[in-house]
């Protein structure tokens, strides 16, 4: 008897679980020990059904980095959008970018993590989309006097910054006396006011803003 064709619906929501098992797997084992077949037995099917909608582990993977960095830009952009303010918005934008990586860690770590290798050759718009929206709002500012320097350069100082802080935390190593929310609250107060306010800012938006834990644990 013939398989019966599926709805456009079932194929995307099939696609869509792939996905999620991919990046579950990717957490526990890393892209080497993510398997096609381990897919499958995850989802409780035959080791051919995901062929039927991938043509590989590698084309997986590529539709969940892409969807994750998506994400992030929204985050990043979201955040950008609600501030008039050029110090309002750098300061939203760098929490952004570290509350992506707290909500999604997984997805966090495909978008950078995956090897060069494992990618297209071309760059696309979607993974780069977050680079342009904080280089944008980083020359803005510069324009507009609140920071001075080269925006190439600015944007990539936070962004290796911010990256550095959130790598630590993933890897369970920011362990040395300060807490992530604090250590954002630093380093954002170092990177956008001038040296004479960093030490306001410093010490007054920690206890301006409860962190995230408290926001989740009230």
């Amino acid at each position: 008897m013939p398989r019966s064709a599926l709805s456009p619906d079932q194929v995307d929501e099939f696609r869509d679980a792939l996905c999620d098992a991919a990046t579950r797997l990717f957490a526990e084992y890393g892209y080497e020990g993510v398997t096609m077949r381990a897919l499958a037995r995850d989802l409780g099917c035959s080791p051919m059904t995901p062929y039927r909608y991938f043509e590989n582990k590698a084309a997986i993977f590529e539709t969940v980095r892409l969807a994750a960095a998506d994400r992030f830009a929204e985050a990043i952009d979201g955040a950008v959008k609600r501030h008039a303010d050029h110090r309002d918005r750098l300061v939203a934008m760098a929490h952004a970018y570290v509350g992506f990586a707290l909500d999604e860690p997984h997805a966090y770590r495909i978008i950078f993590e995956l090897d060069r290798r494992r990618r297209p050759a071309a760059v696309t718009v979607e993974e780069t989309r977050s680079w342009f929206i904080m280089k944008a709002a980083i020359t803005e500012a510069l324009e507009a006097g609140v920071l001075e320097g080269d925006p190439n350069v600015v944007a990539h100082l936070l962004w290796s910054g911010l990256h550095g802080i959130v790598a630590l935390h993933l890897a369970g190593m920011l362990n040395l006396g300060l807490e992530l929310e604090s250590l954002v609250d630093a380093f954002v107060a170092r990177e956008i006011y001038s040296h004479a306010e960093a030490n306001q800012a410093w010490a007054n938006r920690p206890h301006a803003q409860p962190s995230r834990a408290e926001e989740r644990n009230p």
